[in-house]
């Protein structure tokens, strides 16, 4: 594996409180990038002239994540880069179209939840072999944490169902909270977790790091070409 720098088609997912700059991080990734709003947030990113956004009807996400899977393999030439822009309004508008489509018109119903499971985990793990960047924004919430020692806390994680969450976070090389700092304005990711914020970072050895930052990899000896 020597010839493989671990930084090499990267997955990076990023989560915190709605106004925290989450898309707004994608500008600072290099070469050519296109995003897929599942927000419609991608406003926030106009005129910048290396960015294309995809069209994504969050009425009918199914239909749409399925035409994404056989057009987008083939829209990626010259892209560096894939955003994922908040994987938590993707579930949300996915519940509204199976209670749409339910008995009742309304509520979900039983077979959802472990259809949502499946459908996620297919979704992101397609996304996850194209061969490119990828950056996943996700909104933020708190969840019970038991640590080791029996204690709980309450702790900052990405807004996804739990039967989704882990898995999608086992699957990523890194999940950082972007947080801003109330005095300066200034915007950081946490990149090491703790009880209270569930964060990783297996691609170098930073604990946190400026927004701006965080996609310039340290450089070891060992992830040299």
């Amino acid at each position: 594996m020597k010839d493989v720098s671990k930084t090499d088609k990267f997955r990076v997912a990023i989560y915190g409180k709605p106004g925290t700059g989450k898309t707004s991080t994608a500008k600072y990734l290099t070469g050519k990038s296109i995003i897929v709003p599942f927000d419609n947030s991608e406003k926030v990113l106009g005129g910048l002239d290396n960015i294309e956004a995809e069209t994504f009807d969050k009425s009918i996400p199914t239909k749409e994540l399925a035409r994404l899977a056989t057009e987008l393999p083939k829209e990626l030439t010259g892209f560096n880069n894939l955003i994922l822009d908040n994987v938590s309004a993707l579930e949300k508008a996915w519940f509204i179209e199976q209670g749409r489509n339910s008995k009742s018109g309304i509520r979900n119903e039983l077979q959802d939840y472990s259809g949502w499971t499946n459908f996620f985990i297919r979704v992101i793990d397609s996304f996850y072999k194209l061969p490119i960047n990828i950056l996943v924004t996700a909104w933020e919430t708190q969840n019970d944490f038991t640590s080791m020692t029996g204690q709980t806390f309450d702790q900052y994680s990405p807004q996804l169902r739990d039967s989704v969450r882990d898995t999608f976070m086992g699957l990523t090389d890194v999940v950082g909270r972007v947080m801003v700092n109330p005095d300066t304005g200034k915007r950081g990711v946490i990149l090491e977790g703790n009880d209270g914020i569930y964060a990783k970072n297996r691609l170098d050895s930073r604990k946190a790091c400026a927004v701006e930052d965080l996609f310039n990899w340290e450089t070891k000896p060992a992830d040299k070409k």
